[in-house]
């Protein structure tokens, strides 16, 4: 049996004018985004955290070389000289559980001879295809040596299935990269 007209009518009318239920129809439509742009937010926040975090180290290590007592065993757990393996030793024991620096710190030390700064030439640590070249050299140089001092970590990103891609890598990680460059003191 149908409906009456009138009751139809009526029964749309009354839908139409309740209004219970918007407000979570509302949310279901507009919190995917909001927390997705939340994730970001926290995400690039941590990556500049991160980076500020791997700065220091560096250039706190990097004094270490500067003032000679990575060349004369004066940093604590190494020998006369110190070797790459007890120099990222050095430098993991500066760094937070931020990082894990069994496996993710790439340490490169090189030096040079020239006289000015703008002579020395380092490769970029990736390649066209997004590949990390970890092609690292340990040469702390003497007296009166440029150096230059280069930490890098892959840092694992999130949020990037959301449509957030900050990655640098074609693995779906960012590179993160901290440069120390310096004259060696008369030691």
């Amino acid at each position: 049996m149908p409906l009456p007209a009138r009751f139809s009518q009526n029964l749309l009318r009354r839908f139409r004018r309740n209004s219970r239920g918007s407000a979570a129809v509302e949310f279901a439509l507009i919190a995917p985004l909001f927390f997705g742009l939340v994730f970001a937010i926290v995400e690039t926040a941590m990556i500049f955290f991160a980076g500020q975090v791997l700065e220091t180290v560096t250039q706190d290590s990097a004094r270490a070389i500067m003032t000679g007592q990575a060349q004369s065993g004066l940093v604590t757990g190494c020998s006369t000289p110190c070797t790459q393996a007890q120099f990222k030793t050095y430098v993991c024991s500066q760094i937070s559980a931020l990082f894990d620096c069994t496996n993710g710190i790439y340490i490169d030390v090189r030096s040079y001879t020239a006289s000015q700064f703008g002579s020395v030439n380092l490769t970029p640590p990736i390649d066209s295809g997004g590949n990390f070249l970890p092609a690292m050299q340990y040469s702390t140089g003497g007296a009166g040596s440029i150096v230059v001092v280069r930490l890098f970590y892959q840092w694992p990103l999130f949020v990037t299935s959301l449509g957030f891609n900050v990655a640098n890598l074609n693995t779906g990680k960012r590179l993160l990269t901290a440069t120390a460059a310096f004259k060696n003191e008369p030691f």
